[in-house]
């Protein structure tokens, strides 16, 4: 099996709850803000490839724990979805940590629902088969 990146492994345990959003949370905290912004656009690919919907990001947003009134949260409702994301991603350094919990939800929303019909019984992606 490869190796998964770091950022690669935390998204995907938070994607799976096999790591809390709260710990989630304090690992993309502890990172510098040009690794956060790294981040961000991980996961606005992550989403790309797991076809998000607006519906995918109106459950993530309630998972998120950040008001529906905040920026992320008001674009990860709208369509077109993937130039949402991308505003999200794009959003300036003091909004890193709501847009952080607004695409990692969205993302476990997504993944799961690809997991459960896409990849149900015979998946080979390594991120899909944390252990």
């Amino acid at each position: 099996m490869n190796e998964l990146r770091a950022s690669e492994r935390v998204i995907n345990e938070v994607a799976q709850n096999v790591r809390s959003l709260e710990e989630g949370v304090e690992w993309f905290s502890g990172l510098a803000p040009e690794e956060q912004q790294s981040v961000l656009h991980e996961i606005a690919l992550y989403l790309m490839q797991a076809h998000v919907t607006v519906k995918d990001g109106r459950e993530g947003l309630e998972k998120s724990g950040v008001k529906a009134t905040m920026t992320p949260a008001i674009l990860i409702v709208r369509e077109p979805i993937l130039e949402q994301v991308g505003k999200i991603e794009r959003l300036p350094q003091q909004e890193y940590l709501k847009a952080f919990r607004v695409l990692i939800s969205t993302f476990a929303v997504a993944d799961t629902r690809r997991r459960e019909t896409q990849c149900k019984g015979s998946c080979s992606h390594a991120w899909h088969n944390l252990s």
